[in-house]
């Protein structure tokens, strides 16, 4: 499973033009599911974004989890994390997990991240042709695969 995490200060996702969900300050999180991924993938995961220190303290130090800051979370599933580009120009999406089993882990991912930080959660709509618009703040992104645990 991988994640993009982006430190935000808005989000919003709209739907055929209309917005679907919206957030202040804290992580929109973009995730792909994997052919391989599992229940250990999603503790791991929600684990390590609801604790990451990338939110600054009073004295301008990245000390602070979303947690700590009592941040918004956004959740958006994204296949084509796990583009394949090894060959030619056109991204494959072999690695992708199909809806069948991509869809009940994204929405664990959901209900495990609305547990760990005792509030639901905005997300997207699995499959929805949806468009984002955000505010990264700093620019800060970080990329999490759990089946690279660097």
């Amino acid at each position: 499973m991988r994640l993009l995490i982006q430190r935000v200060t808005t989000a919003h996702c709209h739907i055929g033009g209309e917005e679907y969900s919206a957030i202040g300050r804290g992580m929109l999180i973009l995730v792909g599911v994997g052919m391989d991924d599992t229940a250990e993938d999603i503790e791991w995961l929600v684990r390590k974004a609801v604790s990451m220190r990338i939110f600054d303290d009073e004295e301008g130090v990245m000390n602070l989890s979303v947690q700590d800051i009592g941040g918004e979370v956004m959740v958006v599933s994204q296949f084509t994390l796990h583009a394949s580009t090894k060959k030619g120009n056109r991204p494959s999406w072999f690695r992708a997990a199909p809806e069948a089993v991509s869809k009940p882990l994204y929405e664990a991912f959901v209900e495990r991240m609305g547990e760990a930080l005792g509030r639901d959660v905005a997300t997207g709509s699995f499959g929805a042709d949806m468009q984002l618009e955000l505010t990264n703040d700093g620019p800060v992104t970080i990329w999490i695969d759990s089946k690279n645990r660097e």
